[in-house]
């Protein structure tokens, strides 16, 4: 309903219903403290979000009549000039593209709202893969490139998408470099990519911000598969401190480890690289001064392959999930890019 759904209202309840089986999921081990603690800490978040989604598809219905995609996209330029006032004067459509970045901030866990998600990782590693690979913290972009017709009217609204993006992308990239706990870095490493999408979309790339989340998502899921097989391996051990020496007894899952990694830090050739780069490209071309930001962003992404390559090897039902996003990491990128 969320990606199919042609009108505000059909996206808000796909984007509720998302909401609702993240908590679900993380509160799948309903025992344990910790993870009560984070379904707990999720859902309110996420709601500050939706104060601001809930207001931005009200303002769209104000402004234009229609709750339809298609119908206020046609009129959007028609009331481009129109004003708010409200003990200052704000304009209408760039009041309304900002309520809406605040539902994707919520969501997509940005800066200022990001603390759920690294908390997220008290459920299983399946759902962690699910939630920070595919589902739950990709709405937000999707959400915004859906919109996209509407951002490009205010200025003011990308240069605040761009600031942002950029912003989360370095903060949670530098975080995560110093985090013991396995799942955790991974956490952070997908907050800092889903502000390098957000930071795509500010400079008016949806399309090509979509397509880094499509590989985010083969190599994002491969990386957190890879990391239940440690922790399962280890006793349920997620403390990086304690592991080490495990490649070489245990190739495979090393080299899926290894294969997650280097698409992550976009290595030539790899997924990540196509996207990253075209991203890169984009950036250098249209604004000098997102391209030189863009670039350095993406350095502190280079660490998080240090102390994660070492795994163990996985019986049957877990390596052919991994064989499986393993060749989505390595080829997805480029066929997609043909």
């Amino acid at each position: 309903m969320l990606v199919t759904g042609d009108n505000s209202l059909q996206l808000f309840l796909g984007w509720e219903g998302v909401g609702l089986a993240s908590y679900l999921l993380i509160h799948f081990w309903f025992t344990r403290l910790q993870a009560d603690k984070a379904a707990t800490k999720a859902m309110p978040v996420n709601r500050v979000g939706d104060f601001g989604l809930a207001p931005g598809i009200s303002g769209r219905f104000t402004l234009f009549q229609t709750v339809d995609f298609s119908t206020i996209f046609a009129r959007a330029s028609a009331p481009r000039n129109s004003w708010i006032s409200c003990n200052m004067r704000l304009n209408a459509i760039t009041l309304i593209c900002i309520l809406l970045l605040i539902g994707a901030v919520g969501k997509s866990a940005q800066i200022g709202s990001h603390t759920w998600s690294p908390d997220a990782m008290e459920g299983p590693t399946p759902v962690s893969a699910l939630i920070h690979a595919a589902t739950m913290v990709t709405a937000g972009v999707f959400m915004i490139a859906r919109c996209s017709p509407l951002f490009e009217y205010p200025p003011t609204a990308l240069i605040v998408i761009t600031s942002a993006g950029a912003t989360t992308s370095f903060l949670a990239a530098t975080t995560g470099i110093l985090q013991n706990d396995l799942k955790r870095v991974i956490a952070y490493s997908t907050c800092s990519q889903l502000g390098y999408m957000i930071f795509a979309c500010g400079i008016s790339n949806y399309s090509v911000s979509v397509f880094h989340l499509m590989n985010h998502a083969f190599f994002k899921a491969l990386l957190f598969l890879s990391a239940g097989s440690v922790i399962h391996a280890m006793s349920d051990e997620q403390d990086m401190r304690k592991m080490g020496g495990l490649a070489s007894s245990f190739p495979f899952t090393y080299a899926m480890m290894l294969m997650g990694s280097l698409s992550l830090i976009g290595f030539p050739f790899l997924t990540g690289f196509y996207s990253k780069d075209v991203i890169l490209e984009l950036a250098y071309t249209k604004y000098t001064i997102s391209g030189n930001l863009a670039f350095w962003l993406g350095i502190p992404t280079n660490s998080f392959g240090r102390d994660i390559l070492r795994c163990h090897d996985a019986p049957i039902p877990m390596a052919i999930p991994l064989i499986l996003l393993a060749l989505g990491s390595l080829f997805v990128g480029y066929l997609a890019k043909v």
